[in-house]
């Protein structure tokens, strides 16, 4: 983010290029080394029941356009980083956070627990989709059944079976598939019930992967 942050009596952060600190308290009251203690000690009071905080974007001052053309924008676009970084140094001690390993190791956590997530939401879809195609499967045979009798009790009628041969044929894969995974053949209401299930779980992680 090129500041650096300086940890003692007073916080205070220093840009890349120039030679001294700004202490925090410099840009405003509620940045002072007392408020930010106040504000960390509440956060630390009210961690039973956590608000999402939102903090705003470092702008990288030897890029942008409007600080390199305007002395002033380049004054307030510095106050601006200093109070972002002062508001995320609060954010990460309220989460524990006082060093770079710590934080180091709850990236890496975190990232393990999203692909967890992920993982979990990539089998739930794998299973949703095996039952969509059983429901699939069990649609085709009841829709072809009266056929699949009718040619079992007359299998030398050629003829019918020329006639309804596509039918019986995709019958035949459905009810071959079925005795795959069932000894008969299930009740679709069972199915649903399973699908509706399956999907409130899958919402859930989804939620957590996306909204946290």
């Amino acid at each position: 983010l090129d500041y650096e942050i300086k940890f003692g009596k007073h916080i205070a952060f220093r840009y890349k290029d120039k030679q001294r600190f700004t202490r925090a308290k410099t840009i405003g009251e509620d940045y002072t080394e007392e408020k930010i203690k106040e504000r960390i000690d509440l956060a630390i009071k009210n961690k039973a029941n956590p608000i999402k905080k939102c903090v705003g974007n470092v702008i990288d001052i030897s890029t942008n356009e409007k600080a390199q053309s305007s002395k002033g924008y380049e004054v307030w676009a510095r106050k601006h980083n200093i109070k972002t970084m002062a508001d995320s140094i609060i954010i990460l001690r309220e989460q524990g956070i006082n060093s770079i390993t710590q934080l180091d190791d709850l990236i890496k956590k975190s990232a393990d627990d999203r692909q967890d997530l992920l993982d979990k939401i990539k089998k739930i879809e794998t299973e949703m989709k095996s039952l969509s195609q059983d429901m699939e499967n069990i649609n085709t045979i009841n829709k072809y059944r009266e056929i699949y009798k009718c040619h079992k009790k007359n299998p030398e009628d050629k003829q019918f079976a020329e006639e309804y041969y596509s039918e019986l044929s995709v019958y035949k894969i459905a009810a071959k598939e079925i005795l795959e995974n069932y000894k008969k053949l299930p009740n679709t209401k069972e199915i649903l019930t399973k699908l509706d299930n399956l999907q409130e779980k899958k919402e859930r992680p989804y939620a957590r992967v996306f909204f946290e």
